[in-house]
């Protein structure tokens, strides 16, 4: 479990983050005095920093914020720097977010919703010399990596149900696709298929055996694909990053607050989000575990979420899209192996490695971990039936 209010406070005036921070709160129009900010470590891809001010009506017009009295009520935002070379169309990636965020809060503007403040010309972002930047408000939570209470899975699963309940209705063509083809499985094992032929760093003899088996099961694995071609699947709105520790809980009833991190939000396939989730959460270890062999779907977990997700979705999707729940699972793990072998084949450009064979045995373990629902698709399928049904 992670606090996130996790963070190393900063207030000196002389800071020159310091004074970046206050002058973007400036361009977002927040009230009050800024008094400190907190560099949080959550997250690897964009930059976070809790921004903390002193209530207007509080403030002391002889004194600087380091003077402001200790009692004083205070009122925190969060300020992201966003990663441009990881998103490389910021702009649209605020435009999607501003867009299904406020869809949400009008749907349910009684309940904590993700809220991104705007300049006075209503841009939801602010690019200078400095970074690209979004500010929204801050919500008092704690984030889980890993758990092994089921609540907490079931409750993440009811919250990403939720999600995509709540946007059921938007139309999906009003967003852009900031990442094309970013769930099409095909163009990931062609992808993978040329590099094999290339073979740019001589590795393909090593991984002769992983590159057999994903190729063995790739008609099963692009199932999600072409039936979303043959237009068998609607597209929706989907998070594209369901992991666990994108929803924000109580902290003292886990109850899930909100969710989060919503960059790669675009059209795509409800089993794209379903079939990540599981394959995140319901692995009985790590996708870089060394240990492959003890890889697996941990059917508890897998049937907590399933309960939480159709709770909130089963009224909503199609026929096809419940059956084709169960394959998600195994088309997103091997939709994962094929991108973690491809980095490997290339020397590991794309993905961050602590070692050498890092990408390795994150296929290995993805590869372990398909075998399982593989073996387990029936009993899996079943349990979707049942909790779709109620």
């Amino acid at each position: 479990m992670t606090n996130t209010l996790e963070g190393t406070r900063t207030n000196r005036t002389d800071d020159m983050l310091f004074d970046t921070l206050r002058q973007i709160c400036t361009s977002f129009r927040i009230p009050g005095k800024f008094l400190s900010y907190d560099e949080i470590k959550v997250g690897n891809v964009n930059r976070t920093y809790k921004v903390n001010f002193q209530q207007p009506c509080q403030i002391d017009a002889e004194n600087d914020a380091s003077d402001a009295r200790s009692d004083a009520p205070c009122k925190s935002y969060m300020i992201q720097r966003i990663n441009t070379y990881a998103f490389k169309e910021p702009v649209k990636v605020m435009e999607n977010i501003d867009k299904v965020t406020e869809h949400i809060r009008a749907k349910r503007p009684d309940k904590v919703s993700l809220h991104f403040h705007h300049t006075a010309d209503r841009k939801n972002y602010v690019s200078d010399e400095h970074g690209f930047w979004r500010l929204f408000n801050y919500v008092p939570s704690v984030t889980y990596n890993t758990t092994e209470k089921l609540s907490v899975i079931r409750n993440a699963g009811e919250a990403f149900g939720e999600f995509q309940m709540l946007l059921g209705d938007f139309d999906v063509a009003l967003l852009h696709e900031t990442i094309p083809d970013f769930h099409n499985t095909r163009k990931r094992y062609a992808k993978l298929e040329e590099d094999v032929r290339n073979d740019p760093q001589g590795k393909v003899k090593e991984v002769q055996a992983e590159i057999d088996w994903l190729l063995s099961v790739k008609e099963q694995a692009c199932r999600l694909t072409d039936m979303q071609q043959r237009n068998e699947l609607p597209l929706r709105v989907t998070h594209n990053d369901t992991k666990i520790n994108n929803v924000l809980f109580d902290a003292e009833t886990d109850k899930a607050l909100v969710v989060i991190d919503l960059d790669t939000v675009m059209p795509g396939l409800v089993g794209h989000d379903f079939g990540d989730a599981i394959r995140f959460a319901a692995n009985y270890v790590s996708e870089d575990s060394p240990e492959a062999e003890k890889a697996g779907v941990n059917m508890e977990v897998f049937r907590a979420f399933t309960e939480g997700f159709l709770k909130q979705t089963a009224a909503t999707l199609t026929q096809a899209e419940i059956d084709t729940l169960g394959i998600s699972c195994f088309a997103l793990a091997c939709e994962l192996a094929t991108r973690f072998l491809d980095d490997y084949i290339l020397g590991s450009p794309y993905f961050k490695i602590d070692y050498p064979e890092h990408n390795l045995v994150r296929t290995r373990c993805q590869i372990a971990l398909a075998k399982d629902m593989l073996a387990r698709m029936d009993k899996m399928e079943n349990l979707v039936r049942v909790c779709a049904a109620g």
